[in-house]
């Protein structure tokens, strides 16, 4: 895929986005798996980092569609959004879980668990797993250590809830998941 066709893949709405990467496959540096949950978050949304304006923190969220906004949460765990909006007013989609596919020996050590179904089960532990830090923030998500395989063909069975972890417009149903997926952070009403 041409650098122009990837921008303009990532240059959407934050929820048309989080729908459209369910299914695809995240690599980084050979560790990586299927997308199965992610949130969105918009400019104009109380809950998202960009929502007070551009700040040290966020600079990256306001950033080129499909490049990463890692940032740090509570001061204890790494989170990887990928960043939207092809006016760059500060959306993202946060991937809160993958299903492990590759690299699963790094991702134990990592981690310290052998349970596959905890090794990338949230965006703490994806990132933990997945070896990213705050190094990464403003990468291309088309260059290494990044390999994003977009889905093709239709679009996979999504499920919809409210957001994870957030105290602000809570009852957006903006959590986005692969159905029937036994690795999201927590499950989804039925």
């Amino acid at each position: 895929m041409s650098r122009s066709a990837f921008a303009a893949f990532f240059a959407r709405n934050p929820r048309t986005l989080a729908r459209a990467l369910i299914g695809s496959v995240l690599e980084v540096d050979g560790c990586g798996g299927i997308i199965v949950e992610a949130e969105a978050y918009a400019h104009n949304d109380p809950a998202s980092h960009s929502y007070t304006g551009r700040n040290s923190r966020n600079a990256r969220m306001f950033g080129p569609p499909g490049t990463a906004y890692v940032y740090r949460s509570y001061g204890v765990h790494w989170c990887l959004n990928f960043v939207c909006d092809p006016k760059q007013r500060g959306c993202a989609v946060l991937i809160r879980a993958l299903e492990p596919t590759k690299g699963l020996d790094r991702m134990r050590a990592r981690r310290g668990t052998d349970n596959i179904r905890q090794l990338c089960s949230g965006p703490g532990k994806l990132t933990k797993a997945l070896g990213i830090t705050g190094a990464l923030d403003g990468l291309s998500l088309d260059a290494r250590p990044f390999k994003l395989t977009l889905p093709k063909g239709p679009l996979p069975p999504i499920v919809t809830g409210p957001r994870i972890g957030i105290t602000r417009a809570v009852e957006q149903p903006w959590r986005f998941g692969l159905k029937g997926s036994r690795f999201h952070s927590r499950r989804f009403a039925k």
